[in-house]
């Protein structure tokens, strides 16, 4: 495999898990040899997207799309979200008569039926028609892929995710405020409807809360919540540093696929408590580097006993050459499924 051309609705200036297993991804495949380029919403007028305007939507055509892939030139399509650009450059590979794989990150649905009165039945039948018509669709957990099979998607693959080590990593210090009351509860990510936030603000827990991250529920929370840190968005060292401030990470969604932000916060060294669900389940399991209960609360007063080194030690088993590689073997899948159907 020589070129790789990724097809992303979720990129910059998003932050989201979408974007940084992308971006992560790439940085290894060029590692490789392999060359990768990007189609995003950045190279089409867009409109903001309902109720979360921060996420653009493209508009565009098929054949502006077909006529961009044609100037690529890469070797193999990857589409990585559902959205307006992955539809068209599914559409547009498939009248290519050229593969693609695609990749399931979002439990759209779910996050539909969070914020409207729609069944997500309905989104899953569309999406199952869309991934079905690719070689190979890729899911980041054992979980999610028993999930979608059951739900009629096929040629699902495995394709896990990592942590940058060296960036998540036990720090001295804090960069909270000083006058922060310990025990320190963090939460971290997208500040909306989908994740749950409410139950983690609404524990019954010592010290202090804190919540790193935007989103469209922000302001919101924070006038209902006066009591609680709200930082907005970190990035880089400087959220790697949130993280390692902190003693315990809570982690209240009931919607994500994976949960980028457990492996790196125990990858700080700050062991987490969550909800025995998809996600918290694959990422976190029986590792004792976390507590999954029913009872959050319980949670995370019991994950403050957990040692540092064990969080660590975990995250380290997940590598983003790892992921990488399994991504590669994944799209090679693809290909000679696709090269079958033709026969």
């Amino acid at each position: 495999m020589t070129s790789i051309l990724m097809v992303t609705d979720a990129w910059h200036p998003q932050v989201n898990g979408v974007v940084r297993s992308l971006e992560f991804t790439a940085r290894e495949l060029e590692k490789l040899g392999v060359r990768v380029e990007f189609l995003s919403p950045q190279e089409f007028m867009t409109i903001p997207c309902p109720t979360y305007p921060e996420i653009r939507l493209s508009l565009t055509t098929r054949r502006a799309v077909q006529k961009r892939i044609e100037e690529l030139g890469c070797e193999h399509i990857h589409i990585a979200t559902e959205g307006p650009l992955g539809l068209l450059a599914g559409s547009a590979a498939r009248r290519m008569g050229k593969t693609y794989s695609s990749s399931y990150h979002t439990r759209f649905p779910e996050y539909v039926e969070a914020r409207a009165p729609l069944p997500g039945s309905w989104f899953y039948a569309w999406f199952r028609r869309f991934h079905n018509f690719g070689s190979g669709c890729m899911v980041a957990t054992d979980t999610l892929k028993d999930d979608l099979h059951r739900r009629g998607f096929r040629n699902l693959m495995k394709w896990s995710r990592g942590v940058d080590a060296e960036l998540f990593r036990p720090m001295d210090g804090s960069v909270l405020p000083p006058n922060l009351a310990r025990p320190i509860f963090i939460n971290v990510g997208r500040v909306a409807v989908e994740k749950n936030i409410k139950a983690f603000l609404d524990l019954d827990l010592p010290g202090s809360k804190v919540v790193v991250g935007d989103g469209p529920e922000l302001n919101g929370l924070r006038r209902s919540y006066p009591h609680i840190l709200f930082t907005g968005a970190k990035f880089g060292e400087y959220l790697a540093r949130h993280f390692a401030s902190a003693d315990v990470f809570v982690f209240p969604s009931l919607t994500d696929t994976f949960g980028l932000v457990l492996l790196e916060s125990m990858a700080c060294g700050v062991p987490v408590a969550a909800y025995p669900v998809m996600g918290p389940r694959d990422v976190i399991g029986d590792s004792g580097a976390g507590i999954l209960s029913d009872d959050l609360r319980q949670a995370a007063l019991d994950a403050l006993h957990i040692p540092q080194d064990r969080c660590r030690d975990w995250a380290l088993q997940f590598s983003w050459e790892a992921c990488t590689s399994q991504f590669l073997d994944n799209v090679r899948t693809a290909q000679i499924t696709f090269e079958g159907s033709r026969t």
